[in-house]
């Protein structure tokens, strides 16, 4: 069906395909395409996409997908009633030595230089009301099982954990507010393109692929803190050689402001991981997955005094003056 799609719209004949991250992509004359569903994303996000991705690929990067017209020289072709879009990369090797914190500030540099207005894909100064909107949705679930006899293990262990993560989203905020009082920005503190969330794979492992699929437009810090929560939650026993050592090369190539520390914390303390478990479960589609969540929900809540440790050490480890910045710390953190 999909090599159908490409041999029809875009004259692209798959000679392989790959199951690349959980993309099926298809090889054609030393490319990599990827046809990608868009029915449900609004234009405006599509074109800021295009920008992005476009500004990029001028930039240098090549490995940055981008996007390909159609034999009807359009971005968009429809089949079936599916709309969709056309992504190309190079078929080469990621680089030998990564240095994937360096990678990261030249990334946020390049995406830093846009000359479009981007506002659709913007996270920018909204993060208090995306967490905001977040746990009153989440407060309104709770309060429902709340009321109710919850007959299953997970909503038990929702029910009794929940105040806790409530309190912490709540610390983060007042902590995000607060350094959006205190502090000045600078000119690194300028948006750039960054990705919803990411960790160690995202740009892959056998190949590179830098997917506009992924991204967003916010700060870099945003990037920066979902790379050490991931880090930390997958390689907790060893974690903080691997985070010195990334901090180490984000460094080398781009500074971290006193703004972007303090954001980078406020981000580490809301736990979006806990939320994502929970909302992950109520709309898992197999009992499989559900079960699984279940567990990473037991996990969490046992190792939750572990993660405070870390946070009240977090500066800490990542090597911040926090007196010559004039940055605080939340205390009940450092009990």
């Amino acid at each position: 069906m999909m090599s159908e799609i490409l041999e029809k719209h875009f004259d692209v004949r798959p000679e392989q395909s790959y199951l690349l991250g959980n993309q099926t992509r298809y090889l054609s004359n030393g490319y990599l395409y990827t046809l990608v569903p868009v029915t449900n994303i609004e234009q405006e996000t599509l074109v800021e996409l295009f920008e992005m991705s476009q500004h990029l690929a001028q930039e240098g990067d090549r490995y940055v997908s981008t996007f390909v017209q159609s034999n009807s020289e359009k971005y968009l072709i429809t089949e079936k009633e599916v709309d969709y879009v056309l992504l190309k990369n190079l078929f080469i090797n990621p680089p030998n030595s990564p240095k994937l914190g360096r990678r990261l500030a030249k990334f946020h540099q390049s995406g830093r230089n846009i000359s479009k207005t981007i506002e659709h894909c913007k996270r920018m100064g909204e993060w208090k009301t995306l967490w905001e909107k977040r746990i009153d949705q989440m407060e309104g679930v709770w309060n429902t099982y709340l009321q109710e006899r919850p007959d299953r293990e997970f909503n038990r262990v929702f029910i009794d954990s929940f105040p806790y993560y409530l309190g912490m989203a709540e610390n983060a905020i007042q902590y995000l507010v607060d350094t959006e009082i205190d502090e000045e920005t600078r000119d690194i503190d300028a948006g750039t393109v960054c990705h919803i969330r990411f960790h160690q794979n995202t740009w892959g492992t056998q190949v590179w692929i830098k997917d506009p699929f992924d991204w967003v437009f916010d700060h870099g810090g945003r990037d920066i803190a979902e790379w050490i929560r991931e880090r930390y939650l997958t390689q907790n026993r060893t974690f903080q050689p691997d985070v010195q050592t990334f901090l180490r090369e984000y460094q080398s190539a781009g500074e971290i402001s006193a703004f972007s520390w303090r954001l980078i914390f406020a981000r580490l303390l809301f736990p979006i991981h806990y939320f994502e478990c929970v909302e992950d479960y109520f709309t898992a589609s197999s009992e499989q997955s559900q079960k699984q969540l279940e567990d990473k929900l037991h996990r969490m809540t046992k190792t939750s005094r572990e993660y405070e440790r870390f946070l009240g050490e977090f500066y800490k480890i990542a090597d911040v003056p926090l007196k010559r910045l004039k940055i605080p710390e939340i205390n009940w953190l450092r009990r």
